[in-house]
């Protein structure tokens, strides 16, 4: 059976999925802070929109839309236009409403017939609600939700320092159909940053791990080169 792709116009993304995500899957991004996870969300949203014309929506839940705007203009992102046409909405949360957020999410998704969802980042909800088994049936209904509306989706998830989890809460891993781990490693004498497609629920991948660059036009991965950072294994 051919598998209906999503490409995310990220040089080397689409070709270490080989084509690119699998269409209406939810991929967790998982990585330590200095990763560029914010930054591979904006450019998903932002060629989406540009490239391909799939309206997008972004929902921050650590930095002010402002802020994320800004820092795409350093990439050559401007979002003004894709806001005033509606190819793309930023969702400004009230963190005393938190229990709103996703009928928010829902209804924007609905407006402009978003067919690209970002939601960075999963683990900030722990900053709102401080039952576990609460953050996890919350984490399980936003899926619920993305499935429903037939989105692509990118949820981000920090991963703490010193530890081997790719999650915070332990849940979120299993309720993706994907998951993309990003690495900060120390390799002799500089840093590295590699990305490593964990999962892909229904397709082939490359099992590799792969270097990347922040670069002034935005991530680039090197999909035919290999990177060699040492034990990656999970728990």
């Amino acid at each position: 059976m051919v598998v209906e792709r999503i490409r995310t116009g990220i040089p080397g993304l689409d070709e270490i999925m080989h084509g690119g995500i699998p269409k209406n899957q939810i991929i967790l991004l998982a990585g330590t802070s200095g990763t560029g996870k914010t930054t591979i969300c904006t450019q998903y949203c932002y060629q989406g929109a540009k490239l391909y014309n799939e309206n997008a929506v972004f929902l921050s839940l650590e930095e002010p839309a402002e802020f994320i705007k800004n820092n795409a203009k350093l990439f050559g992102w401007d979002f003004k236009e894709l806001e005033k046409k509606g190819k793309v909405a930023f969702i400004k949360y009230d963190p005393y409403r938190i229990e709103d957020v996703f009928d928010i999410l829902d209804s924007k998704i609905r407006e402009i017939k978003a067919k690209r969802v970002v939601v960075d980042s999963v683990s900030a909800l722990g900053l709102y609600v401080r039952d576990e088994a609460e953050l996890r049936s919350m984490i399980f209904n936003l899926s619920t939700t993305l499935r429903k509306l037939n989105c692509t989706a990118l949820l981000v998830s920090e991963i703490v320092p010193g530890t081997r989890g790719i999650s915070r809460y332990g849940v979120e891993e299993f309720v993706v159909d994907g998951v993309v781990v990003l690495h900060y490693e120390r390799l002799q004498a500089s840093f590295i940053r590699a990305i490593h497609v964990w999962k892909l629920r229904g397709s082939s991948h490359s099992e590799k791990l792969h270097p990347y660059l922040i670069t002034p036009r935005g991530i680039e991965i090197s999909s035919n080169e290999e990177a060699v950072v040492g034990d990656m294994n999970y728990v």
